[in-house]
């Protein structure tokens, strides 16, 4: 019964999420090329808020928490666990004051109406997962614009999603690479919990009624820590907030 009612609710949710993503990749289009960085950002802001509050439609309640306490004059590097393509949106939306950009395999800038221009003119890097070199070298320049535009990045550690929840290994060669060409940013630790209940049965039909918790815990000095100390630390926090 539960897998019948799924299908109606995932049908609107995704049709609102195509329309969501139709609508404002012109708009995005349009702003960045008239007005510039700034204004593109905040079209991509608000189309994040409608793709957070579009779970709604699948009966799920988003809850945002610890995002208050963190300070704005520091570029973040946030380190996320991975749980479903839905991570995103609470990210950008979550971290809006923090101007966030992601470390993205190249395919995505592809083909994906409003995903694909936001990573290629937001700021964000695409790199080829069978290039090492050609990875290093984009999470290099993103780590520069960080510290000289005081922008955020998101990493994902664990590479791939996480189907039952169970945080994966965490790799760390992104995350070496980043504090490396940011050395002045703060850590911070963002818990998703929920996401991958949405997928009992793949991506259609999607799951419904479960409360989404996205939360940011508080920032870490690297100085205070190793490098892979340091994300054995942030491991630790997210697990713990999870089990709680």
């Amino acid at each position: 019964m539960r897998k019948i009612i799924a299908y109606p609710l995932t049908l609107i949710h995704y049709a609102l999420a195509a329309l969501f993503l139709g609508i404002f990749h012109p708009i995005q289009v349009i702003a960045f090329n008239l007005f510039g960085y700034n204004a593109h950002k905040k079209v991509v802001d608000v189309l994040n808020f409608f793709l957070v509050q579009n779970m709604y439609t699948l009966l799920c309640r988003p809850v945002f928490k610890g995002f208050d306490q963190l300070p704005v004059d520091v570029p973040l590097i946030v380190v996320a666990n991975h749980q479903s393509m839905y991570d995103i949106s609470p990210v950008i939306w979550g971290f809006r004051k923090h101007h966030v950009k992601f470390i993205a395999k190249k395919e995505l800038g592809k083909n994906l109406p409003s995903v694909s221009y936001n990573l290629h003119k937001g700021g964000s890097v695409l790199i080829d997962r069978e290039s090492g070199s050609q990875a290093i070298k984009e999470i290099l320049k993103l780590g520069k614009r960080m510290g000289s535009d005081n922008w955020s990045a998101c990493i994902f550690p664990e590479g791939t999603r996480s189907k039952t929840g169970q945080l994966r290994t965490f790799q760390p060669a992104g995350f070496k690479t980043l504090l490396k060409a940011a050395p002045n940013a703060l850590i911070v630790p963002f818990v998703i919990d929920g996401n991958y209940k949405l997928h009992p049965w793949g991506y259609f039909p999607l799951n419904f009624g479960i409360k989404l918790n996205y939360t940011a815990l508080s920032s870490i000095k690297r100085t205070d820590f190793a490098d892979e100390e340091l994300l054995d630390r942030v491991k630790n926090l997210i697990e713990q907030e999870i089990k709680a």
